[in-house]
């Protein structure tokens, strides 16, 4: 199982708005940072501005962030742009065999340990800030402006 690049995408989103806020952000402009089709740029803004961590600017075009850079977390993020379902990261197959004594007991062996990874991984998705990332970044940038 592995997450989408949407959540790597967002982040790469996040960095480029924060990092060129003077300029007018468009997702074209996003797209050709990303490497990407700017239909995706224009669907994760979509999600991103539906929980609230972007504000979009039609017409003339513009993003801007909606919190400041410490106050959104990966977890923000991730619940933004991934597709989750509400019962968990982990789908269990439908139908394992009740007659089976493996069968019928796979899922209370595993629920609760599944459970487990995934409040560990929310928590340390929580933990992590974009101005972590932003940080990081700059430092970067600082050595290597191109």
């Amino acid at each position: 199982m592995q997450i989408s690049s949407r959540f790597t995408i967002a982040i790469h989103i996040f960095c480029c708005i924060d990092t060129f806020k003077n300029e007018k952000i468009t997702s074209e402009f996003l797209a050709s940072s990303v490497q990407v089709n700017p239909v995706i740029i224009r669907k994760i803004l979509g999600q991103l501005k539906k929980a609230g961590l972007v504000q979009v600017h039609r017409g003339s075009g513009g993003v801007e962030i909606s919190k400041p850079l410490d106050k959104i977390t990966f977890l923000d993020i991730y619940k933004a742009v991934e597709c989750v379902e509400s019962k968990g990261l982990f789908h269990f197959h439908e139908n394992p065999n009740p007659t089976c004594p493996v069968g019928r007991n796979m899922h209370s062996i595993l629920d609760e340990r599944l459970e487990h990874v995934q409040q560990v991984m929310e928590d340390e998705l929580a933990s992590m800030t974009l101005a972590d990332v932003k940080k990081d970044l700059d430092k970067i940038l600082g050595n290597d402006r191109t």
